[in-house]
């Protein structure tokens, strides 16, 4: 067996078309945001924050990314998780570093490969998911 294994990643090409197609998704929603596309190993690679999105997206929308990236599904699956599971409930909010439990965030599949994943923060998370969906959709 090789001792070294290749991941695929999202190129930084595509990681700025998903963020581009974040903008025009969010202001055709009339929402400012926050928008991250982060690497397979979770390191940002494109971002931006939209005229008037809140200070406090920023972070948000990258912790976002890495969570989606990291864990290879959307970050709202971890509150049915942590429903269905109190050790993990009391456990994972503060004991897993930059962990977002909330919608907002969702893994970038490319070809069967989780090679990154995206973050947006400005609106409610049910509207920052669409934003992430639209974008994802964009880039085909």
């Amino acid at each position: 067996m090789a001792p070294i294994r290749q991941v695929p990643t999202i190129t930084n090409a595509a990681a700025r078309q998903i963020v581009d197609a974040a903008v025009t998704a969010a202001a055709a929603a009339g929402q400012r945001s926050a928008i991250a596309v982060v690497d397979a190993a979770g390191q940002l690679s494109a971002f931006t924050r939209m005229d008037g999105a809140p200070p406090q997206a920023i972070q948000i929308a990258q912790d976002k990314a890495y969570t989606a990236a990291g864990f290879g599904m959307p970050t709202g699956q971890w509150h049915d998780f942590m429903t269905n599971d109190s050790p993990l409930a009391m456990g994972a909010p503060g004991g897993i570093a930059r962990l977002i439990p909330f919608g907002g965030g969702l893994p970038i599949i490319i070809d069967g490969h989780a090679v990154g994943g995206i973050g947006v923060s400005g609106g409610h998370w049910t509207d920052d998911t669409k934003v992430a969906e639209a974008a994802i959709n964009a880039i085909g």
